[in-house]
C-alpha cells in the first residue's frame, strides 16, 4: 500500500528527473504493508501515540534484511554520534555498495555529508532516499532543511509540507513551514 499523496508525488518527481546512480525499484514503499498501516496511524491528526509510531516506523526503515548491512548502519550511525563524519560516511559508502537498494543507507549518508557541510552530495542521497522511500518524512524534512539553507524557501517550503502530508505531528517542520509562510506569504497559515 503506497499512501504517496499528490505533494509528495510532485516534489519526488522533481526530484527524481536527474538520474540516480543505480536503478530505481518502483516498488519500493519503505517497508512494506505493515509501515503502510503505520504510517496511515501517524497521518491522523488525533494520534497521541505518534513519537511511538515514529519510532515503529524509523526501526523498520533501519532493517536492510541483511546482518552484515545493518551492522555497518549502526556502525555509521555510532560513529555519527561520537562526531566521526569521516568513519560515518566510510561505513554508510560500504552500506549502499553492499545494499545499493536499501533507502535508509542513503539517508544516513546524506545526513554525514550535511554534517561535513556537503550540501550537494546530501541531496544527491536525499533524492536517492525517495527514490527507494517516497514516504521518508525525516528525507523530506532535511531536504527542506537544505533548501531553505540555500535560500530556496518556495522549494523548502515544498519539501517541508510534503514531510507535514505524511507526518504532521513533527514540531520542527511546523516551525518551519510557520516561518517560510510568514516570509513567502507575510501570513502564518
Amino acid at each position: 500500500m503506497n499512501i504517496l499523496n499528490p505533494a509528495v508525488a510532485a516534489l519526488t518527481g522533481f526530484l527524481l528527473a536527474a538520474p540516480v546512480a543505480s536503478p530505481v525499484m518502483a516498488s519500493e514503499t519503505g517497508g512494506g504493508d505493515d509501515v503502510a498501516a503505520l504510517l496511515a496511524e501517524l497521518q491522523k491528526p488525533d494520534q497521541d501515540g505518534w513519537q511511538r509510531l515514529e519510532r515503529q516506523i524509523t526501526r523498520a526503515w533501519s532493517r536492510s534484511g541483511s546482518a552484515s548491512a545493518d551492522l555497518l548502519l549502526q556502525r555509521g550511525r555510532e560513529a555519527m554520534r561520537s562526531g566521526q563524519t569521516a568513519a560515518a560516511l566510510e561505513h554508510f559508502t560500504a552500506l549502499i555498495d553492499h545494499a545499493p537498494e536499501f533507502a535508509e543507507g542513503y539517508h544516513a549518508r546524506a545526513t554525514a555529508w550535511f554534517m561535513d557541510g556537503k550540501l550537494g552530495r546530501a541531496l544527491d542521497d536525499l533524492r536517492a532516499t525517495l527514490a527507494y522511500n517516497p514516504n521518508h518524512f525525516s528525507a523530506l524534512a532535511g531536504l527542506g532543511r537544505i533548501f531553505e539553507d540555500l535560500s530556496d524557501f518556495e522549494r523548502a517550503r515544498d519539501a517541508y509540507r510534503a514531510a507535514a502530508s505524511i507526518h504532521p505531528h513533527r514540531a520542527d517542520v511546523k516551525t518551519a513551514l510557520d516561518r517560510l509562510n510568514k516570509r513567502l506569504d507575510g501570513t502564518a497559515l
